[in-house]
């Protein structure tokens, strides 16, 4: 996947916050810690930071929502994350993204703190972050 065709994904799934550019992208896939799983109709991106692993983002194209794919893509980034040592994962979630938190739920992921106020989006109400984390096998 290129930073273009990642960027042209994650700006199709995120419609309430601003997308990522591929300049972003290109500066993520430049580094060594970085995690990136799936393809063009879904992707998780992360890093790791010596043994945590974080989600960054994780984006399904619309087109290809309900289809399992971002939890193939969560299975393959944790375990490369495991591959590469981490034993912990992380990640923040916008607390009105109620498909987001069940499929990290469904991952193995629970609460561990909150960021009031963290998103926020033009013309609407900020949104809570929701930290969330799991042991990696």
């Amino acid at each position: 996947m290129t930073p273009e065709t990642l960027a042209e994904t994650h700006a199709a799934a995120f419609t309430l916050t601003r997308p990522w550019s591929a300049a972003e992208f290109a500066t993520l896939l430049d580094g060594a810690d970085t995690i990136l799983a799936g393809d063009v109709r879904c992707f998780a991106l992360g890093r790791i930071i010596v043994d945590e692993a974080e989600l960054l983002t994780i984006a399904t194209h619309p087109e290809h929502r309900r289809r399992g794919l971002a939890a193939d893509c969560m299975a393959a980034w944790q375990a490369e994350a495991t591959r590469r040592g981490a034993t912990r994962a992380f990640l923040e979630v916008a607390s009105d993204n109620l498909p987001a938190i069940s499929l990290y739920h469904r991952c193995g992921f629970r609460r561990h703190g909150l960021r009031r106020g963290y998103y926020r989006r033009p013309g609407l109400d900020a949104a809570d972050a929701i930290l969330m984390v799991c042991d990696l096998p």
